[in-house]
């Protein structure tokens, strides 16, 4: 096995951390607001606000990740904050990371089911499922993420400590293998399931909406949900999946410096991208439901006064 050793970072471009800390504060201003407005303002969730609720605290989980993460992009790569904020940064990165792709997906089967066999009975209409279904997802969570916590150690390189970087040699082969599971059962099996009944979705509404009132204020709404969530898994999860299984395949089998340097640029700019889906996540609740949008809407004529 070769490994590529004795490679040395570069620092990024300014513009990649400042995106970071803009994004950062979109988060903490839509996700903040989305939680007040689940805990606050709705009084009674209907089944689907279980699921929404979950994606919900998946984005928060960002929020104490972020400062860290900008941080150590604006020094170039250098981590100063010790080995076991190191772990913790990188457990909840993989669980924020995850927990948006599996609940993304959650709300799309969930939403099939309400919108498409409205009058079957069916467990995904049912709160006590859903609610076990979800905690269950935040083990496998928990559990994904435990690897992460124990395997990806702070690093010495030109005498500085670095966290979660690319030309760390230690447990290359682990890292490999490890990043191929994740790609496949955590990343492109949530995406096909999406994207199978993403595709029932859109043909059964498109249908109905041809017939009745009802299908065409149901079609506006779910295919508003069924067009942001393919862009959140383009934009925010795909890059940051195929940047890493470049960077990891080139560590395990010897890519020259030169290669894993651009590699480098282009990962670490999608680890910041993938910030973006917490502010993009908000609008899942918004278009998928009515109460939602009543209980904000509501809640800012109060807060302004306006009729």
């Amino acid at each position: 096995m070769n490994i590529s050793t004795g490679c040395v970072s570069q620092g990024l471009h300014p513009s990649i951390p400042a995106l970071g800390t803009l994004l950062l504060l979109g988060c903490v201003l839509l996700n903040g607001t989305s939680c007040w407005v689940f805990c606050c303002r709705i009084k009674h969730w209907d089944p689907g606000m279980i699921l929404q609720f979950s994606l919900v605290l998946g984005d928060i989980l960002a929020i104490p990740v972020a400062p860290f993460r900008i941080s150590y992009l604006s020094l170039g790569y250098q981590w100063p904050f010790g080995q076991f904020l190191c772990q913790v940064e990188a457990f909840l990165q993989s669980t924020h990371t995850y927990s948006s792709i599996y609940f993304l997906t959650l709300i799309c089967i969930q939403r099939y089911f309400v919108v498409v066999r409205y009058k079957s009975r069916s467990l995904w209409k049912e709160r006590s499922f859903l609610r076990k279904l979800c905690l269950f997802v935040w083990l496998v969570l928990f559990a994904q993420g435990l690897p992460v916590f124990f395997l990806l150690k702070t690093s010495a390189m030109n005498g500085s400590a670095t966290c979660l970087n690319i030309h760390q040699s230690e447990l290359s082969s682990v890292y490999f293998f490890y990043n191929m599971g994740l790609v496949v059962l955590s990343f492109l099996l949530p995406f096909a399931v999406y994207l199978t009944f993403g595709a029932l979705l859109g043909a059964a509404i498109a249908k109905a909406a041809k017939k009745s009132f009802r299908g065409q204020k149901m079609k506006s709404r779910s295919l508003q949900m069924l067009t942001v969530s393919p862009v959140i898994f383009a934009v925010c999860f795909a890059p940051l999946h195929i940047f890493r299984t470049i960077a990891v395949t080139g560590k395990y089998f010897g890519m020259s410096c030169k290669l894993l340097h651009r590699v480098e640029v282009a990962y670490y700019s999608s680890w910041v991208v993938t910030m973006a889906n917490s502010c993009l996540d908000p609008l899942i609740y918004v278009f998928a439901n009515d109460k939602f949008k009543r209980s904000f809407a509501e809640s800012f004529r109060k807060r302004w006064g306006t009729k």
